[in-house]
């Protein structure tokens, strides 16, 4: 199967990560549905890789960094590895579930406001993707600007974040 969306890549030695930055790491993933839904008022099967990849966020912040606060500082990650036990009770797994659609349905509604807030950029990168099928750094840059927090301000509080 192709892929129909955007592409980034991430650095390869990135050991800690805030919930902040998964939050939006999220939020970026379902930029794409979210554009669908403001532009077209309908959604397609094109998301179907990012909402896998969105889903295995949410699971993990929930279920394995402890990063909600209604399922609490806990980890289920190496428990879940035997395949014959289940390390919570069918409780604590609706309210996992429960938690994890509120996350990805908030970043989902994130992506839409910022899409909407930006919607003259949204047409114009749209329009040229039309036009050249494939866009580069340089041209997204040309059409919408710079980063406002340049990659080397990115890289330094990476750095920071795993000191």
């Amino acid at each position: 199967m192709g892929t129909l969306g955007y592409a980034q890549y991430l650095p390869k030695e990135e050991y800690i990560i805030r919930t902040e930055q998964l939050l939006d790491r999220m939020c970026m993933t379902l930029g794409g549905r979210a554009a669908e839904k403001i532009v077209f008022d309908k959604i397609s099967t094109g998301a179907q890789n990012d909402l896998d990849q969105v889903t295995k966020m949410a699971y993990g912040m929930v279920t394995v960094y402890g990063m909600n606060k209604n399922v609490g500082n806990v980890s289920f990650y190496a428990m879940s590895q035997d395949q014959f036990n289940k390390p919570y009770s069918n409780e604590t797994a609706r309210l996992i579930d429960d938690e994890v659609r509120i996350l990805i349905e908030a970043q989902y509604k994130r992506a839409q406001e910022l899409l909407m807030e930006k919607r003259h950029e949204l047409n114009q990168l749209a329009s040229t993707l039309l036009e050249k099928e494939v866009l580069l750094k340089s041209d997204v840059e040309r059409l919408i600007g710079k980063r406002p927090v340049p990659d080397d301000e990115l890289a330094i509080i990476n750095r920071e974040v795993r000191m």
